[in-house]
């Protein structure tokens, strides 16, 4: 049993037998087509110059995104913060020794007891507490005036609490010394 196309080809085999292909005539046909056409020259995406100046202009454009923000941001703005942060750790020392020698007065002074030199002491912490506090406040808002008298103002209120407290004894040793030597 064979099929439509398969009796076609066995009832005309001899006509194909006698029809063959001149390959010599094809190969000048196809080398004639090649000699006429030019070749078309690729250059592979990379390599293109539109492709190097897309690539590019998204690689700036990466860079600004992610360092934008610092690049552009102003050098008065960085001027003016290191100056007021400058400003702040003058102040910062100046009353920081102070208060330190004057808490090395206290703690040496042989007129008061451990018990009220804690007591004083621990007053002292509280203080300093309240001062990282501010100087946290501070870091948040450079510009604040405020803050900046609350942070010199919490240094002031150390420095005359010590004084205080050391006149005090100072007063009451003169008052003890003067009762002692009655004729």
């Amino acid at each position: 049993m064979m099929d439509n196309f398969e009796k076609y080809i066995h009832d005309n085999q001899d006509f194909f037998n006698t029809k063959k292909a001149d390959k010599n005539k094809m190969w000048d046909a196809i080398s004639k087509e090649l000699d006429a056409a030019e070749p078309t020259k690729v250059i592979p995406l990379w390599k293109s110059t539109g492709f190097k100046i897309a690539a590019s202009i998204i690689i700036i454009l990466g860079l600004l995104t992610i360092a934008g923000p610092v690049l552009l941001k102003s050098n008065t703005d960085t001027l003016e913060t290191s100056y007021v942060t400058k400003e702040v750790l003058d102040i910062e020392m100046h009353y920081k020794s102070i208060v330190e020698h004057q808490v090395k007065l206290v703690q040496d002074h042989p007129a008061l007891s451990t018990e009220d030199k804690k007591e004083f002491l621990s007053f002292m912490d509280d203080l300093d507490h309240e001062y990282d506090g501010l100087k946290i406040e501070m870091k948040k808002n450079l510009d604040n005036e405020r803050v900046l008298e609350a942070l010199i103002g919490n240094y002031k209120k150390r420095i005359e609490l010590i004084e205080n407290l050391l006149k005090q004894i100072n007063s009451s040793k003169k008052i003890n010394d003067d009762y002692g030597y009655t004729l």
